[in-house]
């Protein structure tokens, strides 16, 4: 029995901590620290959960195995892809490229530059652009059109794209979020790039209150085909992010299989990491293909999305 006292308390303290931060998620709530930052990794939640499981099965603790089971099972039902899919069924009007970056601060705009120059994106939405990368951007790429909230730091943004670009109102925020609407071969289309603060423990509210932006401009989009792209500082385990999805916005790297592959941190990503950059697209569109790009220099994976634009079913 002295034996296994132990090992049932350690049991219990991993499967204590997983259940707060799984019963977040079920009542679809963020939580207060440290929920949020925790809830962003929520896949590999498996493996505390999985080791209390072994260890309730060693001490022979029967009901520790029953909420093991229990938050394995909530655990694999959340893991699945969350939003809506199915394709757009009217005739084809375009097909386009679009890719986000964060270049941390402006290190991986070189970086940034080869990778545009390889892949030949028709948009190109970059975050974390400060005075530096911006210039170097317009020097170095021949794209014709742009649209950016130039500033230091993390502050500064900018949306590269080879159609005509008209200026919309950007999203008021800590950092850039500029706004166009592209002319796509006759068709306008909403492009809006996402750079909220991320959930620091002191400053969860700001989060949640851009967050809350950027789903009041998707609710408010009308019928234009829209493009919301970035770095998110959220994933799908998050409410506040899912609430962005749930005004029928849909997220382009799900629609293409790769709803789980993580874009941060960069240097953990193969082993554990999050997908807080993304794409989303309105119902008018279909994805094709979506990849992730490792640029040396920035503590994101850019990601590269094709798209195709279809006319009312």
């Amino acid at each position: 029995m002295t034996h296994r006292r132990p090992v049932i308390w350690t049991a219990a303290l991993l499967f204590t901590s997983v259940s707060v931060v799984v019963g977040c998620r079920l009542a679809d709530t963020d939580g207060i620290t440290p929920v949020p930052q925790l809830l962003a990794f929520l896949p590999w939640l498996l493996a505390p959960a999985g080791l209390g499981l072994a260890l309730a099965l060693l001490a022979r603790w029967w009901p520790g195995t029953v909420w093991a089971a229990v938050v394995l099972g909530l655990l694999a039902w959340f893991i699945a892809p969350y939003g809506t899919g199915g394709e757009p069924d009217g005739r084809v009007l375009a097909s386009f490229r679009v890719l986000t970056s964060n270049v941390e601060f402006g290190r991986a705009t070189d970086a940034l530059v080869t990778t545009v120059r390889e892949e030949k994106p028709d948009v190109v939405f970059v975050e974390e652009c400060e005075y530096g990368c911006s210039a170097k951007l317009r020097t170095s790429l021949t794209y014709p059109y742009r649209q950016s909230v130039e500033d230091g730091g993390s502050a500064g943004s900018v949306i590269l794209s080879r159609f005509p670009l008209t200026a919309a109102a950007g999203i008021p925020a800590t950092m850039g979020m500029p706004g166009a609407v592209a002319d796509v071969h006759g068709h306008a289309v909403r492009l809006q790039l996402a750079h909220p603060m991320p959930p620091l423990p002191s400053q969860l509210d700001l989060w949640r209150g851009e967050l809350g932006k950027l789903r009041d401009f998707a609710a408010a989009r009308g019928s234009t085909p829209t493009v919301l792209a970035g770095d998110f500082n959220a994933s799908q385990d998050h409410a506040a992010f899912r609430a962005i999805l749930d005004t029928g916005l849909r997220d382009a790297a799900r629609l293409a299989g790769s709803g789980r592959t993580p874009t941060w941190p960069a240097r953990t990503a193969l082993a554990i990491g999050a997908q807080i950059d993304h794409v989303l697209v309105s119902g008018d569109f279909s994805v094709g293909d979506a990849r992730f790009l490792d640029l040396p220099d920035t503590d994101h994976r850019a990601l590269l999305v094709d798209v195709t634009l279809h006319g009312p079913g």
